[in-house]
């Protein structure tokens, strides 16, 4: 009983194989492991330099203007809108006088 060459050559070449195979798997699920590890550490690091961001352009708003300045265009603003209140309530007024038909002032 003789063994032919060609035996021994798929004896050794199916356990290679399949070891290849193995090892393309384990490459490839440790790559993809990695991805989403980098993935994760980047978006928490998005959202830390957002946050920091966010909180800076805050501080620069409260620094940037002097409150002097906020509270007179505050005031300004305030009394705009007391006189657009006074027409609307005069407005009303005319109709409301129109409506009754009435000529008293």
């Amino acid at each position: 009983m003789s063994i032919e060459p060609t035996w021994w050559i798929s004896a050794v070449e199916a356990p290679i194989a399949a070891a290849l195979f193995w090892m393309l798997h384990g490459l490839r699920k440790d790559l993809h492991d990695r991805i989403d590890r980098t993935t994760e550490r980047e978006s928490g690091e998005v959202r830390r330099t957002r946050d920091e961001l966010a909180d800076f352009k805050l501080e620069v708003a409260r620094s940037y203007v002097p409150l002097s300045l906020i509270r007179d265009v505050d005031r300004r603003l305030s009394q705009h809108l007391l006189r657009i209140e006074e027409k609307l309530e005069a407005a009303g007024t005319l109709r409301l006088r129109d409506r009754l038909g009435g000529d008293e002032p």
